[in-house]
């Protein structure tokens, strides 16, 4: 069951895949994403991971300036309740959407083995 960010992150290491993940803890520069991923097709990319229990997805300032000023392969998957079938997937350049919207936003995956594999075939 998700019910912190940290079990969102236990459920992704244990999907089995092709990433290597580096857990960013970084109080230094405030707004980081979470995560590294480094896919077999030798690409790099961030995923901010976030939970919630309504429709709302909630940003620090410094999130959203990160993923506006790195636009590109950059990710946010969303645990939208304990059921990591409703994990989804939003590319960090719709950010604003994302705050304006919520979960209604479109996603480009929904569920964890689809979003994983959407990572695994990035660079490809």
């Amino acid at each position: 069951m998700i019910k912190l960010e940290k079990d969102l992150w236990r459920e992704l290491k244990r999907n089995k895949s092709k990433i290597n993940w580096t857990r960013l803890e970084n109080r230094a520069l405030f707004g980081t994403p979470d995560l590294l991923g480094y896919n077999s097709n030798g690409h790099f990319f961030t995923v901010e991971l976030k939970l919630t229990l309504v429709n709302k997805v909630r940003f620090s300032p410094h999130q959203i300036s990160f993923h506006v000023k790195h636009n590109l392969n950059t990710f946010i998957l969303v645990a939208c309740d304990p059921d990591p079938q409703l994990v989804r997937l939003y590319p960090g350049a719709r950010i604003l959407e994302l705050v304006d919207l919520g979960v209604k936003l479109e996603p480009l995956a929904v569920g964890l083995g689809p979003s994983v594999g959407w990572f695994e075939s990035l660079g490809a």
